[in-house]
């Protein structure tokens, strides 16, 4: 397993379409911030951002739904990211690429009204009320994403976690922020599309042991 991480490391390293966060810290702002359309993707489309992508796979999905949008996964594990940044690298996937860094560090990568959409999909929940801050919709990071979202930016939630959809309902109102769809059973709602239908590995364990899915869409 060691061996297999270290290799994957090594092959992070040469991709192209993988950028990772340096050293220090403060992190300082990273070369591409508000010009990921003209220097990484060579055209100006619509920015949008998976956080805790994982393995990439959401990424990966969406970006080949809508090739007239740019998409970047970002997670903070070199190894899970590998294999999204293996399947780019093979599939020759041009408005495809993924950041290695901590989310909390998205501003030093990120300029004022850059990103159009974020996807949060299975996010550690956080579920102690200690850790409440550290969960990708409480107030701390929805206060992030307003810095480099566009007026009106959509986020979505997609989780197993009933505790986590519950809690972004009631930041929703809290900010009184507008509610595009949502939904405590995915499979079951009149919602499902294509896009929610996309499902990673572990969304497919979990479903076969019978946890729900639920989904958010909302500006803020």
């Amino acid at each position: 397993m060691a061996k297999t991480k270290l290799r994957r490391f090594a092959e992070n390293a040469n991709f192209a379409h993988l950028i990772q966060q340096g050293k220090g810290y403060p992190v300082p702002e990273h070369a591409l911030k508000g010009k990921w359309s003209r220097d990484f993707f060579n055209r100006d489309a619509p920015l949008v951002l998976e956080l805790a992508c994982g393995r990439g796979e959401y990424t990966i999905n969406l970006s080949q739904k809508f090739p007239e949008k740019n998409f970047i996964g970002i997670d903070w594990k070199g190894a899970r990211l590998w294999r999204g940044a293996k399947t780019v690298d093979e599939d020759s996937l041009s408005n495809v690429g993924f950041l290695r860094i901590q989310i909390l560090n998205i501003l030093s990568f990120f300029s004022k009204d850059e990103v159009d959409e974020i996807w949060i999909t299975f996010p550690d929940p956080h579920l102690l009320e200690s850790r409440e801050q550290k969960r990708l919709t409480s107030q701390r990071f929805l206060d992030l994403y307003r810095q480099c979202m566009k007026p009106g930016g959509i986020i979505n939630l997609k989780t197993d976690s009933k505790a986590l959809y519950d809690f972004t309902l009631e930041v929703i109102s809290e900010q009184k922020l507008e509610i595009l769809k949502q939904t405590d059973n995915v499979y079951a709602s009149e919602i499902l599309d294509d896009i929610l239908s996309i499902q990673t590995t572990y969304e497919k364990i979990w479903l076969k042991e019978g946890l729900k899915i639920c989904y958010l869409q909302y500006r803020i």
